[in-house]
C-alpha cells in the first residue's frame, strides 16, 4: 500500500517535470524565418524511483535522495538549425520571386512564401525545406495573379429543370499551372539573389471538375437546399453583391473537399470588381470595399446548414442585423475571418449563386444525405441594453440601437419523418450602440 502511495505521489511528480524534447526548427511568419531552439527531453524514471525511495531506512538519513532521471537528446541540434537558417531560411525570405506563365509575369512576395513553407527533419537529421505547392497555389495572393496569365478549365453549367439536375452548359479543358509545377519552379529559386530569383511556370492540360459525361457519376442530381436574401437596392450593394455571386457561381466541390468563401471571391478591391460600401468594423458601420458581401456570406451559410454539410469556419456579426435569421448567418473578412464548409455528403456539390438588385440565392445541388434539415430557434437570452456613443473616424456612418443577445439555433436531421441527430448552433450579440457622427450630436 506504502509502494502504491509513492509511485502515485511520483507520478504526480513525473507530470509536473516531465518534458518533452523538441528538436531544432526553423518557422517563417510575416516573410520572416525564425529559429527553434532544440530542447531536451526529461522524464523521470517511477520505478527506479520508488527503488530509491525504498533503499532508504526511515530516521537514519539527513542526505536529499536523487531521483533517477531519463534524458532524451534532441536529433536536430544547434549546429542543424544554423546551417539551415544560413543556407536556405534566410535566403528564401530576402526577396520576392518572380514566375513567368506564358510570356507574362506573377511575382510571389516572402510573405506568401514563408505561408506554405516549412523545414522537416529528413531521414539523416538534417533540415528540410518542404513547399506545400496546393496550398500556394490556392493562396489568393497567387492565385488571383495566376488566373490572369492561364486559361482555366471551365466547368460545365447546371440548372435545375422541374426539379431534375440539367445541363444548361458543357466545360472545356484549360491550360493551368498545377501544384506539382508550381512546387517544381519555386523551391530551387528559394536559394538564389537577385534576377536568378526568377523563372519559368510550365503549364499543363486540366479537364475540368464538371462535364456533361460525369454529372451523373459524381452524384450530382437534385437540389439539396436552397437560401435567398432580399435587402435593400443600394449601388454599392448591388455591385458588391452581383460580384461575389458571379465569382461564386458554378463551383464544384468533390466529396471530402472543403470550400473556401474568400479563396472563391478574392479579396474585395477595386481590381477585382468590387466597390467602397457599408461594413462593420469594431461594432459600428464603417466605410470599406466590398461592403454589402455579407448578405452573400450569410445565404451560402444558410445553403450549408439546410444541406447538411459541416460547416468548418464561419463566424456572425458582432451585432444583430433584422434582415437576417437570428443564429443563422455569417461575415467574412479578408485576411482573418473565412465562411468554410467540407463536403460530407459522399457527393459532389454544385454551387448555384444568382443576384438580382434586390435578392440574391444560393442553391446547392447533389444527393442529399438527409431526408429534411429543420432550423429550431431558441429564445433570445443574456440581453444587453445598447449605449449611445459618437463615432470616432472621418467614415463614421450613424446606426440605430439594438439590444445584445444570445441565442441558440439547432440543425435538426430527419429521415423518414423522424430526427437522426441535432446539432447547436450558439451566437452571441453584442448590443447595437446608437452612433451619431461630427454634426449629427450638435444639431
Amino acid at each position: 500500500m506504502e509502494e502504491e502511495k509513492a509511485r502515485a505521489a511520483l507520478a504526480r511528480t513525473a507530470r509536473a517535470h516531465d518534458r518533452k524534447v523538441r528538436e531544432g526548427a526553423v518557422t517563417f511568419h510575416r516573410g520572416e524565418p525564425a529559429p527553434v531552439n532544440a530542447v531536451s527531453g526529461r522524464s523521470l524514471d517511477v520505478d527506479g524511483a520508488v527503488r530509491a525511495l525504498a533503499s532508504v531506512i526511515p530516521g537514519r538519513s539527513t542526505e536529499p535522495i536523487h531521483l533517477p532521471v531519463r534524458r532524451t537528446e534532441p536529433k536536430v541540434g544547434p549546429g542543424e538549425v544554423d546551417r539551415a537558417m544560413k543556407e536556405f531560411a534566410t535566403p528564401a525570405m530576402s526577396a520576392p520571386i518572380a514566375l513567368t506563365v506564358g510570356g507574362r509575369k506573377a511575382e510571389i512576395s516572402p510573405a506568401t512564401l514563408g505561408k506554405h513553407l516549412t523545414m522537416k527533419p529528413a531521414g539523416d537529421n538534417r533540415l528540410k525545406p518542404v513547399l506545400d505547392g496546393a496550398g500556394l497555389l490556392a493562396d489568393p495572393a497567387v492565385a488571383g495573379p495566376l488566373a490572369q496569365v492561364s486559361d482555366k478549365a471551365v466547368n460545365a453549367k447546371l440548372r435545375l429543370d422541374g426539379g431534375r439536375v440539367v445541363v444548361a452548359s458543357d466545360g472545356k479543358a484549360g491550360q493551368e499551372v498545377t501544384a506539382r509545377a508550381l512546387q517544381k519552379a519555386v523551391l530551387p529559386l528559394l536559394t538564389e539573389t537577385g534576377a536568378a530569383r526568377a523563372g519559368a511556370v510550365v503549364t499543363e492540360k486540366v479537364e475540368p471538375k464538371l462535364t456533361r459525361d460525369n454529372v451523373g457519376s459524381l452524384g450530382i442530381k437534385e437540389q439539396m437546399s436552397t437560401f435567398t436574401v432580399n435587402f435593400e437596392p443600394a449601388p454599392y450593394r448591388v455591385t458588391n453583391i452581383g460580384r461575389a455571386a458571379e465569382l461564386m457561381n458554378g463551383s464544384v466541390v468533390l466529396p471530402g473537399e472543403t470550400w473556401s468563401f474568400n479563396r472563391t471571391v478574392g479579396e474585395r478591391t477595386e481590381a477585382n470588381g468590387f466597390v467602397e460600401g457599408i461594413i462593420i468594423n469594431n461594432d459600428q458601420f464603417e466605410k470599406a470595399a466590398g461592403g454589402g458581401v455579407s448578405a452573400v456570406a450569410t445565404t451560402t451559410f444558410n445553403a450549408i446548414f439546410f444541406a447538411g454539410v459541416k460547416p468548418v469556419e464561419y463566424g456572425a456579426h458582432s451585432f444583430y442585423i433584422e434582415r437576417y435569421p437570428e443564429g443563422r448567418e455569417a461575415t467574412v473578412a479578408w485576411g482573418s475571418l473565412d465562411l468554410k464548409f467540407r463536403n460530407d455528403s459522399g457527393n459532389a456539390i454544385y454551387i448555384d449563386t444568382r443576384a438580382t438588385d434586390t435578392s440574391v440565392t444560393v442553391t446547392f445541388l447533389g444527393t442529399k444525405k438527409y431526408d429534411e434539415i429543420e432550423a429550431v430557434k431558441g429564445p433570445r437570452t443574456s440581453v444587453k441594453k445598447p449605449a449611445t456613443r459618437e463615432g470616432s473616424s472621418d467614415e463614421c456612418v450613424p446606426q440605430t440601437p439594438l439590444e445584445g443577445f444570445n441565442v441558440a439555433v439547432d440543425r435538426v436531421f430527419k429521415d423518414d419523418g423522424k430526427e437522426v441527430k441535432r446539432e447547436t448552433f450558439m451566437t452571441r450579440y453584442v448590443p447595437r450602440d446608437k452612433v451619431v457622427c461630427d454634426g449629427e450630436a450638435a444639431a
